[in-house]
């Protein structure tokens, strides 16, 4: 029997909701052993991992782009905003991989299954650009990052960017444990940077911890509030909810009731403990902005400027070679994250699938058109406007992503014992119509004023 064949027979066997014979991301689908008379520790390091793979979406260049501009232009008062977006998250990536362990289905796959063939194409398309717009902000992020380094000019750089598709590939010959390890070691790396710099700039502790109560001057004043929304945006990415309920399935838990019981114990473990390190180092970024720039009245719009300033600003001449070194392992942690999405929606959706060196040039090489025309016409400006403006697309495409995990984790025929609690069903549609809401005053004031908020 074929290793395909095989993954049908035990999807099947368990008699849960599997409609389609698609098996999420097969090539690496329960391939992670998990040891079934350990400890809790040894098997809570087993199920480490995916938490780690979807944190990284959460501090990409997109990240970066917002959080310092929000710093350095509304010192920590944004620093509430990437709490809330936080827990939000949290909270989302925790029905995700619920959803794909109860389902044996990625979200994708749920939403093809829910609304029939042609409603599961736009919402495709919808979720490609959506991916476009995080590979655009690593494409951005990784040729500044070249740039700032090497000092390789940014039109080279983003051209080089289309050749990271060759480390993919050696990657994932070596297997998914291996690419959760990397990921890690580089987010590690990230944290360790920004936490250096952090110290460095001294920040205003008692500031800084208010910053973390909300202020109703950030939907009043309607440039706080775009800033918000991309920094909503680059931290709850809509691919990453198709992607955890995809890669939670890698590990070969038990598809009993009692196996999938204990894999979400253990899932929700590792997405807290991954998604609080994303938090702090989202929360880094923003109080190194406003820590080094805010207080001089810098307004930092563009990461080329955080780093031309923040050696002198802090007194030590490596921050900035820092900051660069930062940003490159951000943008190619990302390079990953993004590839394994975009092969999750694809065949979910459309049922379609390419190989993934096919998958992953298709994808940089859409990306890399509007990255290389503002370059070429705008020059840094106009990379900095489009990182920007790529996360606030990522705000915007959210609800298409949100409503259906809610709706589908919130039903009791798809989830059986594995459904929302009722407490998790209202924070979960608060969440959905605070979003939904944002984003609609957003786009109508934009509309309304024709003001560019950036």
């Amino acid at each position: 029997m074929s290793r395909k064949e095989e993954l049908k027979e035990k999807h099947q066997s368990t008699g849960w909701l599997r409609k389609s014979h698609n098996i999420s991301l097969e090539e690496v689908n329960n391939t992670v052993k998990i040891p079934q008379n350990a400890g809790f520790w040894r098997k809570l390091f087993a199920f480490m991992g995916p938490g780690a793979l979807v944190a990284v979406g959460y501090v990409d260049p997109g990240n970066w782009a917002t959080s310092i501009a929000g710093g350095s232009k509304f010192g920590y008062t944004l620093l509430s905003v990437i709490l809330i977006s936080n827990l939000i998250a949290m909270l989302l990536q925790e029905m995700s991989a619920r959803l794909g362990i109860a389902t044996d289905m990625d979200l994708a796959q749920a939403t093809r299954n829910s609304v029939g063939k042609k409603p599961a194409i736009v919402l495709w398309i919808l979720t490609e650009l959506a991916i476009v717009a995080t590979d655009i902000a690593e494409v951005i992020g990784s040729a500044i990052a070249l740039n700032l380094l090497f000092n390789i000019p940014l039109l080279v750089g983003v051209a080089i960017t289309t050749l990271d598709v060759l480390v993919l590939l050696l990657l994932q010959k070596k297997g998914f444990r291996i690419i959760e390890s990397i990921v890690i070691v580089l987010m590690f790396t990230i944290f360790i940077v920004f936490l250096f710099e952090v110290i460095l700039t001294r920040p205003d502790m008692a500031a800084l911890l208010s910053g973390y109560i909300p202020s109703s001057q950030i939907v009043t004043d309607p440039s706080m509030l775009f800033i918000a929304l991309g920094i909503l945006g680059a931290t709850v990415m809509p691919h990453n909810l198709y992607l955890h309920s995809s890669i939670i399935q890698t590990r070969q838990y038990e598809r009993t009731l009692e196996g999938r019981k204990e894999a979400v114990k253990f899932a929700k473990i590792d997405s807290v403990f991954s998604l609080t390190g994303a938090f702090v180092i989202n929360s880094l970024i923003l109080i190194l902005g406003a820590s080094a720039f805010h207080g001089t009245g810098s307004v930092v719009a563009e990461i080329q400027d955080a780093y031309k300033l923040l050696s002198p600003t802090v007194g030590v001449a490596a921050a900035s070679t820092l900051f660069a070194v930062a940003l490159l392992a951000s943008g190619q942690n990302s390079t990953i994250t993004g590839t394994l999405s975009g092969q999750i929606v694809m065949e979910g959706f459309i049922h379609l699938r390419v190989a993934p060196w096919l998958r992953r040039v298709i994808t940089r090489l859409i990306a890399v058109v509007p990255v290389f025309i503002c370059t070429w016409l705008l020059g840094e400006g106009g990379t900095a406007q489009l990182l920007l403006w790529s996360q606030v697309i990522l705000s915007l495409q959210l609800p298409f992503a949100v409503v259906p995990l809610v709706l589908y984790t919130s039903d009791k025929k798809k989830m059986g014992e594995f459904v929302n609690p009722t407490w998790i069903k209202i924070l979960a549609w608060i969440a959905t119509v605070v979003i939904i809401a944002l984003n609609i005053f957003l786009v109508g004031y934009i509309l309304i004023t024709g003001q560019d908020l950036g």
